[in-house]
């Protein structure tokens, strides 16, 4: 029997194998193109490009809501009834969800929530790293889990190039002015996840094969990181010869595992094609 069950949205972008290893559940958001609203992680990413170069509209995204909450929580609890499930939430200032999965908890005293204050990569750290707290202390209470949870929270960074910022325009984040000068002057912005608000950073200007290398580095040193893990993100149409150039460049420069997460849906809607970015841990 397991202690805890770990609970969090498809928007973190768990990869399926640490899904498989550690029996993580996913509750879905949701992408509507036109009249049709699908769930998170059930249809290809690139649907949403394709979808955006055909008509010239953007899917829009929705976070999960109160009847998907119910119905997962009672679907753990009906298969481990003696578990406390652990939801680690998806950036609650950024999506309905976590107000949502607080909401469904009425009347059921065997969950847990706590905010992670990051989406995609940034969730998915986080929820690695209380994952393996989990298993290498079988004693700890809810409480040591959460101070836990709270430390490594502090402790991670995140920030990535959107890859198309036609995306963001469309979606109304950035102005038609905005978008047009950074295209002529080849200006990659550079967002961060601070607190769990999206914030815009410096701007890199130049190639992103370029800009990417710097990024990892000028990150790498301004946070601090822990040469022992990082996290690289990326969402689709990121050319396969760059991943394995930026993997390479990120091991010379000290790090002993490096980790490819895939953006789902719900961020690539938002991030584009070919976004890169990278998560990992401060130093204490």
């Amino acid at each position: 029997m397991k202690k805890y069950i770990i609970l969090a949205e498809s928007g973190g972008d768990v990869p399926k194998d640490l899904i498989d290893k550690y029996g993580i559940y996913t509750v879905p958001m949701h992408v509507s193109f036109g009249d049709v609203t699908k769930d998170d992680g059930t249809f290809p990413v690139t649907d949403i490009f394709e979808y955006y170069e055909n008509t010239k509209q953007l899917p829009q995204t929705a976070g999960t809501n109160m009847y998907d909450f119910e119905q997962v929580y009672d679907k753990i609890h009906a298969e481990h009834p003696e578990s406390t499930i652990l939801y680690l939430a998806y950036s609650a200032v950024t999506t309905v969800s976590y107000q949502c999965g607080l909401n469904a908890m009425e009347d059921r005293d065997y969950i847990v929530a706590f905010d992670t204050k990051f989406a995609s990569a940034g969730q998915a750290f986080v929820i690695e790293k209380v994952a393996e707290f989990i298993e290498a202390n079988e004693s700890a209470s809810v409480d040591d889990i959460i101070n836990y949870a709270t430390e490594i929270r502090s402790r991670t960074h995140m920030g990535f190039f959107p890859g198309d910022l036609e995306y963001l325009r469309a979606g109304g984040r950035v102005s038609n002015a905005a978008y047009l000068g950074a295209k002529i002057l080849s200006l990659n912005p550079l967002i961060e996840i601070d607190d769990g608000y999206l914030i815009a950073k410096k701007k890199y200007r130049g190639k992103l094969a370029k800009v990417s290398k710097k990024l990892i580095k000028d990150f790498t040193e301004e946070h601090n990181l822990c040469k022992d893990y990082v996290m690289l993100i990326f969402s689709p149409r990121l050319p396969e010869d760059l991943k394995a150039e930026l993997m390479e460049y990120t091991k010379s420069l000290g790090f002993e595992k490096v980790r490819w997460v895939q953006t789902g849906s719900v961020v690539s809607t938002h991030s584009g094609p070919a976004a890169f970015g990278i998560t990992g841990m401060s130093e204490k």
